[in-house]
């Protein structure tokens, strides 16, 4: 949603911080917000005014006409303020339809004046530009502005000045109050574009001798802007409606959606209610809301809100055990009833969605069937048939009633089965995948004449509709009639291949000569070509920094599609219409600022191009092109036939009921001729009538369909249009929607337009109209598709559509990915790993996520256990291998792999390089004898050997008794780092056999020579073994192999590391310049010929 109400308090606060303007602006931010925790003495202190002036007090709720209802206590003491609030605050009241409790009120100083210095000043966005009403009576008796107001329209991108002002909008004003009014104007406009306000209204503004003060004031400003306004705005709170509590579980999906960039909503209407919606797409959500109410359902409605744009699994799990616990809070006599219901989605994949479905129905199977929940799905798109197979096991495996249905059923079938209004039907055995790219589920052989596949052909193509003319200076280009045919190229803005892939395929089936999309642009690399397929060969596309090489080089494109994210759309946009040679573009960002919105249709309307969205998937021309994700995969694209043109032609808002269009037209007419979807925005690049119009003026279209929808007033000019027989085909429409007057609050739903202002734009109003005018307009979405057909049949009877046979089009082989995600093959893999998995919402280590790896405090030593031994160790394994980890850190810069380390920092290599040469040392000779130690004391102690036939031998085979032995310590100067470990392991260690069998090595040793002592490496190897073979963890063959291939080095290498990189550091810091090794330190010793 893009406008959004904030409370009086924001607004003014909004307005006293930025508004710049000469007249004297009086009671600045002064202002005290009551509620029922407010501690007056408190409050006196913060605002010391409140002893000493006369006081107004309000509920700041957005309820409208305060006055009028009594809520609005006028020049009373603060005694009088409290006891006036005695009666109200934490009260019930009813606010026309709606009732609430009165909790938050602000208390201002009291304005003495006179009736004949209140005014009204209102300023609202419209498409074409922003209205600025005035009316020089103002007040609780206002009346109705809207006819007796002065308008002044600020056009897009023009600046407002006071001297318009005052010739439009302040003839009745007295002369002495001119000025102050028209600069007060002038600035409150300014600031009202400065922070994106959508709707500012002050009603009184009162203006005195002594300047001008705000009494109340109502706002809306564009949440989507918030990347732009943060800075001024803060932190803003947006207040639900009167009438409908905040929930705290509407601000977590909030705070989801924030952080997602897919949508995530939730309203709750009813939490007592019994039936529960988690719909997929925005004009779905809203269609699904239609239908229960249009049911008798509205009482028993718990909840609107919609999940789309490709959520991931652990998002919709969050969003899905949100509603579940909701659900499960209170029980209902009848049981009550969960509609998991969509669209045929486009791009998301249905089966990864439901998997978050899934996990969260099985976290909550218990309380599910304690409150007698009955669940519903309908769902199509990418891999749909495994998300339905996956839904109908869970209801299975867990005893709870799931009917699932495909794109077989309509899609708001299960609504009335839900509700007990039709019978549920014996599920039809359902794909196991989406592999079947010749899908032909109309069961119709027929397809439309050759008469109507102009588009197939340039030559008969440019008879459908004119291009758009060049015009003359001065004047705004024309439009085309015919934005696609079989020859289209495009450019595509961002790095979005799969949606290339898909315009591939979709290109290749319809048996293009050429693909249409011929490069892309991608500021973020360099120039470069990127792989794609055409059919089964492999092609290159290239792809540009720069739109303008992208532009000069592809002169016969003429489509831009749009895949900038928010913040960059309107730039790239701008930029994109300096080329005269680009006629369409289609944005398919969603929560573009609604400025930047009107700033793009104002250039394109000046200069001739077709804009298609913002907030849009796009469209399609079967048989000739489509735009991005428009149409889902190609499985789908197929079985409603996309791939030839048919006779209808539709204009949708919503991207996913576009596609949901596409199925029931396939299935009740011979099928698509265009569809476009004009995209959600409360200001959408193209209109309806823009493109009914052009159907009108294509000969192939032979009747028109039009999902319309709450807000706006657009469908108005499709009833003008008939009625004035400039649309003369039959037009099918229904505007979704009509749910939204049976509610007693106000709901914004999915789409930022979907949101009536006023009675005309309600759907109900919309489709009266409609009817009125001469279209067919369905009792409900229900019976949408039968109204078409039945449209259809007519035109077939009348010999208007001649359907033909149909052609089986070109097969297009899968992607490998996709054949793989979908089980249909399989394949080695390259590598194999059992310690780590990363493909998840979470990191898991060993089976245990990252999450329980903190909360079990289990430490570096317990991480290491999982990924180096696959098992959670016990806590004292933790801590001894913690601290090896510790001794072994560092052993001085004099041992050859600090002295590496040292030498390579000092030369000015890196850090990886420094630490690589260090590592490099380690071997038999130096750190490497942990492992070589624990094998030799292992296989003696094993072979039964003897502590003295073990020394003899190794002497006599003439080999060296490794962790035996060191430099510098002896047994009179023993190595405080073993005895550290020593007193460690004897405490806590179950057994100790083998490092007793060293330490009785070591007295054998150490007679002959006191330096040979055990030292830190050989403790540290003999001691790993006793804790393999003890700790319970490990059977004998797997300490022998973790032994065996190298596990305990790895202590060396791991806890080494942080010495030499401590050293890295240290010369760094030092500034030490390179090293050169002294001569006095080297012996030189040549062969005796070469001395003389």
């Amino acid at each position: 949603m893009s406008a959004k109400a904030i409370s009086e308090q924001t607004g003014k606060e909004f307005l006293y911080k930025f508004i710049c303007t000469s007249a004297a602006v009086q009671n600045r931010f002064r202002y005290a917000n009551v509620t029922a925790e407010t501690d007056f003495d408190r409050l006196v202190q913060e605002h010391p005014w409140l002893l000493t002036e006369r006081l107004v007090v309000k509920p700041d709720q957005l309820i409208k006409r305060r006055g009028k209802l009594g809520l609005v206590g006028v020049n009373l003491d603060l005694n009088g303020v409290r006891e006036w609030l005695k009666s109200r605050l934490m009260r019930e009241t009813v606010v026309g339809k709606a009732k609430g409790i009165l909790k938050n009120f602000l208390i201002e100083p009291f304005v003495p004046h006179k009736q004949e210095e209140e005014f009204y000043v209102c300023i609202y966005a419209t498409r074409e530009g922003d209205y600025v009403l005035f009316h020089h009576e103002g007040g609780v008796d206002v009346g109705d502005v809207d006819a007796k107001a002065k308008k002044l329209l600020i056009g897009v991108d023009e600046k407002i000045s006071e001297d318009s002002v005052k010739k439009e909008l302040l003839t009745h004003v007295p002369n002495d109050k001119k000025a102050v009014l028209a600069t007060f104007i002038v600035g409150l406009f300014n600031l009202y574009e400065d922070l994106f306000f959508t709707y500012l209204e002050i009603n009184p503004l009162v203006v005195t001798k002594d300047g001008v003060y705000v009494l109340d004031m109502a706002a809306k400003i564009d949440a989507t802007a918030d990347y732009i306004c943060k800075a001024k705005w803060g932190d803003v709170e947006f207040p639900p409606p009167f009438g409908r509590e905040a929930y705290p579980e509407e601000a977590y999906i909030a705070d989801l959606d924030a952080k997602s960039g897919a949508s995530l909503k939730l309203t709750l209407l009813n939490p007592r209610g019994r039936i529960w919606t988690m719909v997929a797409g925005g004009g779905a959500s809203v269609v699904y809301s239609d239908t229960i109410c249009d049911l008798g359902g509205v009482n028993e409605l718990a909840n609107y809100g919609e999940y789309s744009g490709a959520p991931s699994e652990q998002q919709t799990y969050d969003y899905a055990k949100t509603i579940l616990s909701l659900m499960t809070r209170e029980k209902h006599p009848d049981g009550k009833v969960l509609i998991i219901g969509g669209s045929i989605a486009n791009f998301t994949n249905v089966a990864a969605t439901f998997k978050g479905i899934v996990r969260a129905i099985r976290d909550y199977q218990v309380p599910l069937k304690e409150h007698e929940v009955t669940i519903f799905v309908r769902r199509g798109g990418p891999n749909y048939q495994e998300g339905l197979r996956v839904m109908g096991e869970v209801g299975k495996t867990t005893g709870i009633p799931i009917h699932v249905f495909g794109t077989e059923t309509h899609m708001t079938a299960i609504v009335g089965m839900a509700l007990g209004h039709r019978p549920i039907p014996n599920q039809p055995p359902v794909a196991a995948h989406t592999a079947n790219f010749l899908l032909n589920s109309s069961g119709s052989t027929l397809t439309p004449a050759s008469s109507r596949t102009a588009s197939f052909s340039e030559n008969r193509g440019r008879l459908e509709g004119s291009p758009a003319k060049k015009s003359k200076s001065g004047v705004p280009n024309a439009k085309a009639t015919t934005l696609f045919s079989k020859h289209t190229k495009s450019i595509v803005w961002g790095m979005q291949t799969r949606a290339v892939q898909g315009m591939l395929d979709f290109d290749y089936v319809c048996s293009r000569d050429e693909p249409s999309v011929a490069a892309m642009v991608y500021p973020f690399t360099g120039d470069h070509k990127q792989k794609f397929y055409w059919g089964h060969k492999e092609i290159l596309i290239p792809v540009y920094k720069n739109m303008s090489d992208a532009m000069t080089k592809h002169q016969d494109v003429d489509v831009l599609i749009s895949f900038a994210s928010l913040r960059s759309a309107f730039d790239s946009t701008m930029e994109t219409m300096q080329y005269p040679q680009i006629r369409t573009i289609a944005i398919i960002a969603e929560g573009i600022p609604e400025a930047h919105t009107r700033k793009i249709i104002k250039a394109a309307d000046e200069k001739g191009v077709t804009i298609i969205g913002p907030a849009t998937v796009g469209g399609i021309k079967p048989g000739c092109f489509k735009i991005g994700n428009t149409g889902g995969m190609l499985d789908n694209i197929l079985a409603s036939k996309l791939y030839r043109p048919g006779s209808v032609a539709y204009v949708s808002r919503s991207g996913g009921m576009s596609n949901e269009l596409n199925n029931i037209i396939s299935r009740t007419t011979d099928g698509v001729f265009e569809g476009v979807a004009i995209g959600g925005d409360r200001y959408p690049g193209s209109v309806f009538t823009d493109h009914v119009l052009r159907y009108q003026d294509t000969p192939g279209v032979k009747m028109i369909v039009v999902l319309g929808e709450i807000g706006g007033t657009e469908e108005y000019k499709i009833c003008q249009a008939i009625k004035q027989g400039r649309i003369t085909k039959p037009v099918v429409c229904w505007c979704i929607g009509t749910c939204a007057t049976m509610f007693s609050s106000e709901v914004q739903f999915g789409h930022a337009g979907a949101c009536a202002n006023q009675a005309s734009e309600t759907a109900v109003e919309k489709n009266k109209a409609l009817k009125e005018a001469g279209a067919f307009v369905p009792k409900s979405f229900d019976e949408l598709g039968e109204i078409i057909r039945s449209v259809y049949d007519d035109l077939v009877a009348n010999g208007v559509i001649q359907p033909a046979e149909e052609v089986p089009p070109p097969t297009v082989p899968m992607d490998y990915s996709w054949a793989r995600e979908l089980g249909l093959i399989r394949k080695p893999a390259s590598f194999m790993t059992s310690i780590c998995d990363e493909r998840g919402q979470e990191l898991i280590y060993a089976g245990m996520p990252i999450t329980e790896v903190f909360k079990s405090e289990i430490g570096l030593g317990g991480t290491l256990g999982l990924l180096w031994f696959q098992r959670r160790l016990p806590r004292y394994a933790c801590q001894f291998i913690e601290m090896c980890l510790m001794v072994t850190a560092d052993h001085g810069p004099a041992v050859s792999g600090a002295h590496n380390t040292i030498v390579c920092a000092r030369a000015g290599k890196d850090l990886i390089s420094s630490l690589t040469s260090g590592l490099l040392t380690i071997g038999d000779r130096f750190g490497g004898a942990l492992d070589a130690a624990a094998k030799q004391f292992s296989k003696a102690f094993d072979s039964g050997m003897l502590p003295m036939e073990f020394v003899n031998k190794m002497k006599k085979d003439g080999k060296l008794i490794m962790g035996i032995g060191h430099r510098v310590k002896s047994i009179n100067n023993p190595d405080m780092r073993v005895q550290i470990l020593k007193d460690f392991v004897k405490q806590h260690f179950p057994s100790t056999q083998l490092l007793d069998y060293a330490l009785d090595v070591e007295k054998i040793t150490t007679s002959k020579k006191p330096n040979l002592i055990l030292n830190v490496d050989g403790f540290i190897g003999v001691a790993f073994v006793d804790l393999l073979r003890t700790c319970g963890g490990f059977t004998r063959d797997e300490a022998d192999e973790f032994v065996e291939i190298g596990a305990l080095n790895g202590i060396f290498v791991l806890g080494r590391s942080m010495g030499f990189i401590g050293h890295y550091l240290d010369q760094k810091r030092l500034r030490q310049g390179l090293y050169r090794h002294p001569w006095d330190d080297i012996s030189y010793v040549l062969p005796e010929h070469m001395s003389m």
